[in-house]
């Protein structure tokens, strides 16, 4: 008997028992959908939080203090309370290290702005002019501080897009404009381009730039600093950048190497960089895809049971029909392919509604809870291979069966 035959047969066995089929089909098309679905979702996700990252910078390293034991007894201290960061450390690295392309000391503090009757609470930065760069950040309006203010100390100030619609919610320009720190008057003289949120839910243009001198002078009237800000010249060259400034600072606080008879100090500062945290937030997120996987994949295996019981039920009903076309001429592996190609047309149609469901569901995702979502060509490829598997797999046994039979025992099946 040749295959096109056994088509026909399997389509007309299915088109006669129309509700069972679909039935059957129905734990197919949702484990499809479902796996398509959740790897879109898991997929998105991660792309999101790498677009953030990179808007953040890639190749961003962030110098914090830390790790230092010079409090009584040897105690550790608070990050916040340590001065392991000078001035002297962020001009050593400025003119020692050969792989950043730009560096800003960093200090800050939070207090409340006010201009006028309005007020909102945000933080001030202290940096220098290469923040921007480094961090992506552009003047959308007036212009940056100058070297000048940086050496006076000049009370100006940057603001971003959400501080400013917090004091300025009647839309007037802020350049400019004075407004206070909580009782410390600055000029604002720029507006940052608006950012919005990120992935974590963070709002970048909640903040307030400033020469780095006037905040740590006339806010926080301290000589060390919060950390050190830095850019490699490419994101490959960033391990090299960070080795590079591990070697200046411990040469800078005096720390000692190992050597035979004792051990090297504790370090007292932090490094961290972008492709650490992106590297990080990935592994993350692909562990989330795989558990939204296996666990859209669940319904696959469901549904491949449900092929098998079905199988089962029609070979017992159509019992007399295999002894019948046996006895006629039909071989063993006639009757298997039959009630596997049966078996597979279900799955196979499962298999393309379910990817219709899965991409529909996706966007629906999209658009309704503004999820980001990604789907990739090859988790359809994937989901389709595997729902024709399972109806291979789930559908071989009871063929297999209906092979064996008993040509004289199956006629006469009551």
């Amino acid at each position: 008997m040749n295959y096109s035959n056994l088509l026909k047969i399997a389509l007309r066995a299915i088109a006669a028992n129309k509700l069972r089929s679909f039935l059957t089909a129905l734990g197919i098309i949702i484990g499809v959908a479902s796996v398509i679905t959740m790897l879109a979702i898991g997929q998105g996700s991660k792309r999101s939080i790498q677009a953030n990252i990179a808007e953040m910078g890639s190749n961003m390293i962030m110098i914090s203090p830390g790790a230092d034991r010079r409090g009584p007894g040897g105690v550790r201290q608070d990050a916040s309370s340590m001065e392991t960061l000078k001035l002297t450390d962020y001009q050593s690295i400025k003119d020692e290290c050969n792989f950043i392309k730009g560096i800003s000391p960093t200090v800050n503090s939070s207090g409340q702005w006010i201009y006028g009757n309005n007020n909102a609470p945000s933080s001030i930065y202290g940096v220098n002019q290469d923040y921007l760069d480094i961090r992506q950040l552009s003047v959308d309006e007036g212009e940056m501080f100058t070297d000048a203010d940086i050496k006076a100390s000049a009370k100006v100030c940057i603001l971003g897009q959400t501080v400013v619609d917090n004091l300025f919610p009647d839309g007037s320009d802020p350049v400019g404009k004075v407004v206070r720190f909580n009782s410390i008057p600055f000029r604002v003289i720029g507006v940052l381009k608006k950012k919005g949120y990120n992935s974590m839910g963070m709002d970048q243009d909640d903040l307030v730039l400033a020469p780095y001198t006037t905040v740590m002078k006339r806010i926080l009237a301290q000589t060390y600093l919060g950390g050190i800000t830095c850019s490699a010249i490419t994101e490959g060259l960033t391990n090299k950048a960070i080795d590079e400034i591990t070697t200046i600072l411990r040469h800078n606080h005096k720390l000692k190497e190992a050597t035979d008879t004792q051990d090297a100090d504790d370090d007292d500062f932090n490094i961290r960089s972008q492709e650490e945290l992106a590297s990080m937030m990935n592994s993350t997120t692909d562990m989330m895809t795989i558990l939204l996987g296996c666990v859209a994949g669940i319904s696959l295996i469901v549904g491949g049971i449900g092929i098998m019981n079905i199988m089962y039920v029609s070979v017992t009903e159509r019992t007399r029909e295999i002894g019948l076309r046996m006895s006629v001429g039909a071989r063993g592996v006639d009757i298997l392919n039959q009630f596997l190609i049966e078996a597979i047309l279900l799955s196979v149609t499962g298999g393309l509604i379910g990817v219709a469901l899965g991409v529909g569901a996706s966007y629906a995702v999209k658009l309704i809870a503004h999820w980001p979502i990604y789907i990739q060509p090859w988790s359809i490829i994937m989901s389709f291979a595997v729902c024709t598997f399972t109806g291979v797999f789930f559908g071989w046994y009871p063929a297999k069966k209906a092979a064996q039979l008993d040509p004289i025992e199956a006629i006469r099946y009551e």
